[in-house]
């Protein structure tokens, strides 16, 4: 086996050290005997030295849920400590352990993230009370749209090393400045030169049928050309009433040293999701007199002809050039199509409990209660960033520096057909039985197209002011172009950063950054003009730490997002459109918390990731925003691989939220929807029966806890009730 060497911080190495004294509380705190165990540990169990590590220091490694470095944030490579944001990464292991089979698992389990959930098939996220639009593979940016349901967040991990995700603005390496958080999902690669294989199948509730195979070979035989190839299949039903989703997935990749300076992948990627009867909204809360309607979490007003196929395709090619010793060019270039094909119905209103009938909640002036929609579209993105990062000597000092450019266009085009539906022609909604019979189409119109460009230079230094103090300075210009139907718009915009870090100790680091925001938006305003661009500021400072060279880090950040122009919802539709929501600008929108986060390797046996964020999001008036997401939540998941039986492992989490609420629009004035707190409760546990063979069971919402999902609605939407899963996973 070849050797290797571990780099701390600055190319140094850290002194051998004992498990930190965080880790040896939270040892005591939740398990005594894995407390004593932390404590009595040698520095020979948890570090990495130069020279050939042992098998079982090896393989401890490759199963934290820490990831040592990143370029997220930057693009300079650097362990967590020297970023100055809160960044979470999401690695392999914890995928495998927690079932995160899709971008919406990891996020709706990552800290600081909060999901809503429109209907069967649409996921929103949300960061810091804002939220997210922005979905980059290997620092490619995707704009994303919640009017349209392209798929985004049933994204396979299968295909993926690690999610990486900077909550907080940063324009510096995205282009728009989004004050909520940007998601990087990170391609697995060919790094093995030799045959590799693992392949997996899972059957679980709801007849859920899963499978997946990962290999990987040389395929010259010194190993400097290697493929990899990744495929899966998955076909399950739902707690929801004739609901039933399958997808389809292949990755492929080429990995060429083509010379000892020079680098190159090509890769393509393909997923396809077809779901049947999937629900477009969900179910009538409450009566005309304000008292709430009686439903069951599995009824469902899909009927039998509704369905959503979408399906992307990705071309992509990277290329890696030394430039002397110091410095990396990298040259990123993408090509993405995603399509749409989908036919739903959809049902808004209250129910009159004398007749039955449904009243529109816009009054006489959009006198319906319902709609069919029959959508498609696609969206294109190609996009090429290249930079070079390196470093380099300044008054006797070692400083690193990235500089690069960056082009995206993204063409989003739209075509639908739609029937509004009053309240004579649906009936007595007692005796609805999704039973709707398909519209007869009228020819699909063009609904929405639009064409984002973005020009991009960027760079950014980390100066070293001393052994103990590094800068980070960067800025991007930004030319914007935005082309629609109905107008154009074109800005152009420079975003500075500045963060500084402050070494404390080998352990410690206090930090604080800024950056400034700017996000152009797609909401409309009832006349159908579109929103202003947001701007504002984002400041954040915070204390960092890490042990074990990196396999256990925690952070505590607080933070302050200033906004204005930010788009909110009127509660009414878009004038001529169909039924589309309809938004205002609201200024002086502040947003500010504090979030803790412990992530890694308490021991060479035990695995944790533990945070909390708590944040309150006010206008100008100090009227909540987003008052439907929780200011407070806690999320957890652990895994202890037991000493005395060293082929088991079992784990578990929880996920905690406080009360919600929100004032929802009606057509005589408004009511309040709440859900109160609540925690959902997993387990898992893994058995190896070979080296090879392992066997693996989850249970999720362990106490069946019944919750709602989409608080700001005027339909019930209910999240996942308790479900089960088994897997069997083979590696050779």
């Amino acid at each position: 086996m070849m050797s290797f060497t571990v780099h701390a911080r600055d190319g140094q190495r850290p002194p051998a050290t004992s498990p930190s004294l965080l880790a040896v509380c939270i040892a005591f705190a939740l398990t005594p005997a894995a407390g004593f165990a932390a404590t009595t540990a040698t520095p020979e169990d948890t570090l990495v030295v130069d020279g050939s590590s042992s098998g079982a220091a090896a393989a401890a490694q490759n199963e934290d849920y820490s990831v040592k470095t990143t370029t997220s944030g930057t693009k300079m490579l650097l362990v967590q400590r020297d970023i100055p944001q809160s960044v979470t990464l999401v690695s392999e292991q914890r995928m495998k352990d927690q079932k995160l089979e899709s971008l919406g698992d990891v996020l709706k389990n990552t800290i600081g993230i909060s999901e809503s959930v429109a209907d069967s098939d649409r996921s929103t996220f949300y960061s810091r009370g804002f939220m997210i639009d922005n979905y980059m593979v290997d620092g490619i940016p995707t704009l994303f749209e919640s009017r349209w349901n392209l798929g985004d967040a049933l994204a396979d991990t299968a295909m993926y090393e690690r999610i990486e995700v900077v909550r907080g603005a940063n324009g510096l390496t995205t282009g728009s400045g989004n004050p909520s958080a940007a998601i990087n999902m990170v391609r697995k690669h060919a790094d093995s030169r030799e045959f590799t294989t693992n392949v997996s199948a899972e059957y679980g509730s709801w007849n859920k049928q899963r499978y997946v195979a990962d290999l990987s070979t040389p395929l010259t035989e010194n190993g400097n050309i290697r493929g990899r190839m990744v495929a899966g299949y998955q076909d399950k039903d739902s707690w929801l009433d004739h609901y039933g989703q399958k997808k389809k997935f292949f990755y492929g990749v080429l990995d060429a040293d083509l010379t000892e300076a020079t680098a190159f992948s090509v890769g393509y990627d393909y997923q396809e999701n077809n779901s049947d009867r999937q629900t477009w909204g969900g179910l009538p809360r409450w009566y005309t007199d304000g008292s709430k309607i009686k439903a069951d979490r599995s009824d469902s007003t899909s009927p039998d002809w509704a369905y959503s196929d979408t399906e992307t395709q990705r071309t992509f090619v990277t290329l890696k050039q030394k430039l002397g010793d110091n410095w990396q060019l990298t040259v990123n270039g993408t090509h993405t199509e995603t399509e749409l094909d989908s036919k739903a119905l959809y049902l808004d209103g209250q129910v009159d409990k004398t007749t039955g009938l449904m009243v529109s909640p816009y009054g006489a002036s959009y006198p319906f209660v319902g709609g069919t929609g029959y959508n498609t579209g696609k969206r294109k993105v190609d996009a090429i960033d290249t930079f070079a990062n390196g470093n380099y000597e300044l008054f006797g000092r070692q400083h690193e520096l990235m500089v690069g450019t960056n082009y995206t266009k993204q063409h989003n085009i739209y075509y639908s057909s739609w029937e509004n539906i009053g309240d004579t022609q649906l009936g007595n909604y007692s005796d609805y039985r999704a039973n709707f019979p398909e519209t007869d189409w009228a020819p699909l119109g063009l609904a929405q197209e639009d064409t984002v460009r973005q020009k991009s230079a960027y760079l950014a230094t980390r100066i070293s002011l001393a052994d103990p103090l590094h800068l980070i300075l960067g800025a991007r210009y930004t030319n914007y172009t935005l082309h629609t139907l109905t107008q154009d718009l074109e800005k152009n915009n420079t975003s500075p950063y500045a963060g500084v870090v402050f070494d404390i100790d080998d352990t410690w680091s206090t930090y604080a950054s800024y950056t400034s925001i700017f996000q152009p938006q797609t909401q409309r305003d009832g006349q159908g003009k579109y929103l202003s661009p947001i701007t504002g500021n984002n400041y954040e400072a915070g204390v960092k730490a890490d042990w074990m060279n990196s396999r256990l880090t925690t952070s505590l950040a607080v933070f302050r997002i200033e906004q204005d122009h930010l788009a909110q919802s009127t509660g009414g539709v878009v004038s001529g459109s169909n039924g589309e929501t309809a938004y205002r600008e609201a200024d002086g929108t502040v947003s500010r918390g504090v979030e803790f986060e412990v992530n890694g390797a308490l021991t060479d046996n035990w695995q944790m990731s533990f945070g909390a964020t708590r944040y309150v999001a006010e206008d100008s008036d100090g009227a909540a925003v987003n008052s439907d997401l929780p200011r407070t939540s806690v999320k957890m998941f652990t895994s202890y691989r037991l000493p005395m039986l060293p082929d088991l492992t079992v784990g578990g989490g929880v996920n905690w939220q406080n009360h919600t609420w929100a004032d929802v629009p009606v057509a005589s004035g408004t009511l309040r929807s709440e859900q109160g707190s609540y925690a959902l409760v997993d387990l898992f546990a893994r058995y190896h029966v070979t080296k090879a063979l392992s066997v693996q069971a989850n249970l999720d919402n362990l106490f069946d806890k019944t919750y709602e999902t989409d608080v700001n609605s005027r339909t019930y939407v209910f999240g996942e009730p308790r479900n089960f899963s088994v897997s069997a996973n083979y590696s050779f």
